[in-house]
């Protein structure tokens, strides 16, 4: 299912070939390990979160190309939790965007390593980017790296491995998605608004557009864990039922679930049309993650 936005479609493609163009001949001795960070980083996501810090920027600044370093550096990070959550220490998952996960074409090894030297690559990036831009930039690529770190994604994924095998209090739940899938989501919209000069105003309303859009895509996977195809997915379909996990699904219901991604989804939209700029495109990007079949 492609995004019906032009726009949308242009961005992922510049972004595929930045990331495609930035590890190209790197390496000698230590070839191996940008060859697997490479094969991750271009086996063809949706570029879902760098794409909402370009859409965000553009609400304020027409020229997005001169913060597509930091939207390539956020799609780094999200590649490289996807590495580690595929390892047999984590998921143990076999497949990854309709490929071999990392870890079963190069070995637990590299693949560790691999998910090690994106989050390094993204952080160099970031401070590259910041040398003489001033404040704004500073302030939006911090958001970036807090919202990976231990009170971030991090974080969230320590209780999501605690939580295995338990049935967890659904404030518990909460606390694991807005941490593990949602603050990166969140962190890419709000850090595009601040290196933006974005009024204060208006980046309150965006942190909100945010966590409701982290939360309806997390419910939004948990409903195809359970309907999805693997074929389809790219991933493993009934995952998290076979890691024994506590999800929106087991926590409500299949049709209550698909009820909160839609109302959800609705509260995201009446945030960005009360914004009074042309937020069409990330209407559309928000419409397409409620439909999305993968």
């Amino acid at each position: 299912m492609k995004i019906n936005d032009g726009l949308v479609e242009k961005l992922k493609c510049e972004l595929d070939e930045y990331l495609k163009d930035y590890m190209k001949g790197k390496g000698s001795y230590n070839k191996r390990v940008y060859e697997a960070m490479a094969y991750s980083l271009n086996a063809g996501g949706k570029r879902i979160r760098p794409i909402l810090f370009l859409l965000t920027y553009m609400l304020y600044k027409d020229n997005y190309r001169e913060v597509i370093d930091v939207a390539a550096s956020i799609e780094m990070i999200h590649t490289y939790s996807l590495i580690h959550d595929d390892l047999p220490a984590m998921d143990n998952d076999d497949l990854r965007r309709g490929k071999p996960t990392n870890h079963k074409v190069f070995g637990g090894a590299i693949a560790l390593l691999a998910g090690d030297g994106l989050l390094n690559e993204a952080m160099n990036l970031m401070f590259r980017h910041c040398i003489g831009k001033g404040q704004n930039a500073l302030r939006a690529c911090s958001i970036i790296s807090e919202s990976t770190g231990a009170e971030g994604m991090v974080g969230g994924q320590t209780v999501d491995i605690l939580s295995e095998n338990t049935r967890i209090s659904r404030d518990q739940l909460y606390y694991m998605h807005s941490k593990k899938t949602g603050a990166l989501i969140k962190g890419s919209i709000i850090s595009a608004a601040v290196h933006a000069s974005a009024a204060e105003q208006e980046i309150k309303k965006l942190d909100y557009y945010g966590r409701k859009l982290g939360l309806a895509f997390q419910i939004k996977d948990d409903i195809l864990d359970v309907t999805g195809d693997t074929a389809v997915l790219g991933k493993t379909a009934n995952s998290d039922l076979n890691n024994n996990k506590t999800t929106f699904i087991t926590a409500y219901g299949l049709d209550k679930c698909r009820e909160m991604c839609s109302l959800i989804t609705g509260e995201c939209m009446d945030v960005l049309k009360g914004l009074k700029r042309d937020t069409s495109h990330l209407e559309n990007l928000t419409l397409f993650l409620l439909n999305r079949e993968k």
